[in-house]
């Protein structure tokens, strides 16, 4: 008599194949489908996303830091010395730029209480951020305290970046590629507030700039570069026009900010009709 054989695995239901080369189009399709079924199922119009450092920390954190290196520098025997007066250099520099989190809490917080006064409350111009510490930390919780939901949208690290506590948790993603993070970043984006960053938020600045001067981007997109002194210093976009690889209206789709209150009503005025029109033109 023959032997009785197992059920074979459905191919979905197989674990070692949907984690193989083979079945990478799969996976990438599910970073597409299932944050797109969550955002329908959470009536998720579209977004104001924040971009910016996630080594910044709150004011109050990072003068802590600063007290505690201090504290261990009065210490006569400190084998490794050197090492923390580097950490106190790095530290004390974190703390002159703590403001940035503040002001990111801020108008994430004056966004989303104007936004909850719009038709379909609570539905448009929610605040999206990269889901981590940081910049994107204090755009989830400015969200948080007036009230409205907003979304974290994590990327798996080696060094396991792990989603900030702000985020509302039915919006809260981790994706494995960054295209399909990036996808979404634009996808549902109405606006976007730079804060001053590193490689990280150069290669978003960069690109979303791409998108719009090429007009892959057919609609209306406010682009805010927050802390003007820190921008200008990192990229001279007008030398780049003054050597003709961009041109002078290129400059327009940047605005420069320096306040809270001034970004805010920037945006307040750029958005205004913008709910219920569709993202991308009919082309």
């Amino acid at each position: 008599m023959a032997e009785v054989r197992e059920r074979a695995k459905r191919a979905y239901e197989n674990i070692e194949f949907l984690n193989s080369m083979d079945a990478r189009t799969i996976r990438i399709l599910t970073e597409y489908m299932e944050p797109l079924q969550r955002f329908h199922r959470e009536k998720v119009k579209d977004t104001i996303v924040f971009f910016g450092s996630a080594r910044l920390k709150p004011e109050d954190e990072a003068a802590a830091d600063v007290k505690h290196l201090h504290t261990l520098l009065k210490r006569e025997k400190l084998a490794n010395r050197t090492a923390v007066e580097k950490e106190l250099i790095k530290a004390k520099k974190h703390l002159r730029n703590a403001h940035y989190y503040t002001e990111a809490m801020e108008l994430s917080r004056l966004l989303t209480e104007w936004s909850l006064t719009l038709h379909e409350k609570g539905q448009h111009f929610l605040i999206c951020s990269g889901g981590s510490g940081g910049i994107m930390e204090a755009a989830n919780r400015g969200a948080m305290l007036a009230g409205g939901r907003s979304i974290g949208l994590n990327i798996s690290l080696p060094s396991e970046q792990m989603p900030n506590p702000y985020i509302t948790q039915e919006l809260n993603f981790e994706f494995h590629y960054f295209f399909m993070r990036k996808f979404w970043f634009m996808n549902l984006a109405k606006a976007l507030v730079i804060f001053p960053g590193g490689f990280g938020t150069l290669d978003e600045l960069m690109e979303l700039l791409t998108l719009v001067q090429t007009k892959k981007i057919t609609y209306h997109l406010p682009i805010i570069m927050y802390g003007s002194d820190y921008w200008k210093h990192v990229v001279n976009f007008k030398h780049m026009e003054d050597e003709a690889m961009i041109a002078p209206e290129d400059l327009d789709l940047i605005h420069f900010s320096d306040s809270p209150a001034e970004a805010f009503e920037y945006l307040k005025k750029n958005l205004s009709g913008v709910v219920g029109q569709p993202r991308h033109s009919k082309k």
